[in-house]
């Protein structure tokens, strides 16, 4: 039978403490998103409001605008651009980790000289478009599918860890580094491409830049930007209306944020709890151990 201290009872105390705190702002996020607008204005957010309404998430689910297929943009790209971007972060980083590669610590310099400095915006713009993306799907895959340089020295770093006498061995038995890479390196580097894998997916999730950059086809807009553009299209109707009549005030303004914001963390907030564990061994190991 497990010893109960007073230090582990306090410990256990704050901890619980801390984790409802926390806790508390995504409640009232979420609350508010059912709270009556006129409600809202008079007392502000409450975690328990006198009045609640569904308008928000009507508007948002049953009004003109394709949430349904931004949606569904959404997952894809988030799915195919994750997948892609871990599968080459992966690669990249059991290279650099490689005694057998001449020159990986150059190509490690190359990369970490991208962390340092950022050539900006208009180069960017200028591949992308040289390349033919735009209004295509590809525009909100392919220019965040190169690995981030983190995410690539934090694979590097947790691979490196692995003993060259399993290379070794499977180099005897006749495997080609590819074999290597995609049968021992992958599978014992489950717990760090798991954190990376976390790191781009929201990422892909949260990426609204590329839409506005290099989409004007409406088929084509992710959730987060649509969310955004009928954010902002409200607010615009409400400035415009609210020295004419009192029917802006009736637009629920406030809970679409809130109901937005449920409604874009919804999927991430069900995903973490599956990587969790890997999450935290991996950014732990991977950034620590040289």
């Amino acid at each position: 039978m497990k010893k109960v201290t007073l230090f582990g009872t306090l410990n256990t105390m704050f901890i619980a403490l801390f984790s409802l705190i926390c806790t508390i702002p995504m409640l009232l996020v979420l609350m508010v998103s059912f709270t009556d607008e006129k409600a809202i204005q008079l007392n502000g957010y409450q975690l328990f409001p006198e009045k609640l309404s569904l308008g928000a998430y009507k508007l948002l689910l049953l009004g003109s605008t394709p949430l349904y297929q931004s949606y569904m943009i959404s997952i894809l790209i988030t799915v195919a651009g994750t997948l892609l971007a871990v599968f080459i972060t992966a690669a990249a980083g059991y290279t650099l980790s490689s005694r057998h590669v001449k020159y990986r610590n150059h190509l490690a310099m190359f990369f970490f000289v991208t962390m340092v400095f950022n050539t900006g915006i208009v180069p960017w713009y200028l591949i992308s478009t040289g390349l033919g993306l735009r209004n295509t799907i590809w525009a909100l895959i392919i220019p965040s599918m190169i690995f981030n340089p983190f995410n690539l020295f934090l694979v590097r770093n947790y691979m490196k860890q692995i003993p060259d006498t399993l290379t070794e061995a499977a180099r005897i038995d006749g495997a080609n580094d590819f074999y290597i890479a995609l049968r021992i390196f992958f599978p014992l580097s489950l717990p760090v491409l798991a954190t990376v894998t976390l790191f781009y997916g929201i990422g892909y999730w949260n990426n609204w830049f590329n839409a506005i950059m290099l989409v004007d086809n409406k088929d084509l807009f992710p959730l987060q930007f649509l969310l955004f553009k009928l954010n902002s299209e409200i607010s615009m109707i409400q400035s415009m209306q609210r020295t004419m009549s009192e029917v802006a005030t009736t637009l629920p303004a406030e809970s679409v944020k809130m109901a937005t914001a449920i409604l874009t963390i919804g999927p991430i907030v069900f995903f973490y709890p599956f990587l969790q564990k890997y999450f935290i061994k991996g950014l732990l190991i991977g950034s620590v151990k040289e």
